[in-house]
């Protein structure tokens, strides 16, 4: 119920040391997937062999920790070996237990009904929906306590440098935009050939032009497109008089270096009036770069 899940939660807000989480068998796999969730959201959690504790390893539960006790029956024995030497070091206990009415269950401090009708299999001894249900449990109490603690998405990057989650949540504009110094800018009254060689020479479909009041900060962008559009609407015997002030895009859309990558690719995605493919990046007014979705696809945010 609500009081108990309350209850449970606030038995980890207390927790000043670590989580030690034990079961036996499937539950003991459930656990060690329960003490890698917890400490991927920040709360320190370890699993705890409850044979090999009785042989040295309960050296790990201290002072200021929390116990978790995983068990369908309420009744495994190796935890019930376990109970009376984790009590004696002053530590509270809460389990995840498939029967209330259990010698497990007296020995804990808060207990988390994980009971079930029957598991799912055709033969109702083998751990399916008893096991789910842990799990679920053990997540439910990792929600409760990010949502208490107010973790935030930079706290849940800090622990996910690698794969996927750590490239969307960890990866920002300054990581992959190609810096100022490979850049050309050009001025706003530079003629078309000047244009085209810097569009030739970057070769990443855009060159940015600079503010003829500050020749650091942005005054527009010439994209390949622009400039396709530009001569298509000129005579050709025009062109020669044509100068980036006519081919640009002025007050261009532009991002922060600081704003995470996977931000820029929306901005870029769902931009209303046509889609983009290269983003200026301006820290306080300057030039720092530009970010291409070429760049945003290949680190894998797309």
């Amino acid at each position: 119920d609500a009081g108990t899940a309350a209850a449970a939660t606030g038995l980890l807000l207390s927790c000043s040391g670590k989580v030690v989480i034990s079961g036996v068998g499937k539950s003991g796999l459930v656990a060690q997937k329960i003490a890698a969730s917890f400490t991927s959201v920040g709360l320190l959690s370890v699993y705890l062999n409850p044979l090999d504790a009785l042989h040295g390893d309960i050296g790990v539960v201290r002072d200021g920790d929390i116990v978790v006790l995983i068990s369908n029956s309420g009744e495994t024995s190796e935890l019930l070996a376990l109970v009376p030497f984790v009590k004696k070091r002053g530590v509270k206990l809460l389990g995840i237990i498939g029967r209330a009415k259990s010698a497990l269950a007296e020995h804990c401090d808060v207990v988390l009904d994980a009971s079930v009708e029957r598991e799912a299999a055709p033969i109702d001894q083998v751990p399916t929906s008893s096991t789910a249900v842990a799990m679920s449990l053990g997540d439910a109490l990792a929600v409760g306590w990010m949502t208490e603690k107010g973790v935030s998405i930079n706290d849940f990057a800090m622990n996910h440098p690698g794969g996927t989650i750590g490239r969307r949540l960890t990866l920002t504009v300054a990581d992959l935009m190609i810096p100022r110094e490979k850049l050309v800018m050009v001025s706003p009254d530079a003629r078309l050939p000047e244009v085209v060689d810097a569009l030739t020479t970057q070769a990443i479909g855009a060159v940015l032009v600079a503010n003829p009041a500050n020749p650091s900060a942005l005054g527009g962008i010439i994209t390949d497109g622009d400039l396709r559009r530009a001569l298509k609407k000129s005579a050709a015997d025009k062109w020669g008089g044509l100068i980036a002030r006519d081919l640009m895009t002025a007050s261009p859309i532009s991002v922060d270096s600081s704003v995470a990558a996977v931000e820029a690719l929306t901005l870029m995605e769902r931009n209303a009036r046509k889609s983009i493919t290269v983003l200026p990046v301006v820290d306080a007014g300057v030039v720092v770069g530009m970010l291409r979705m070429h760049d945003l696809v290949q680190a894998g945010l797309s």
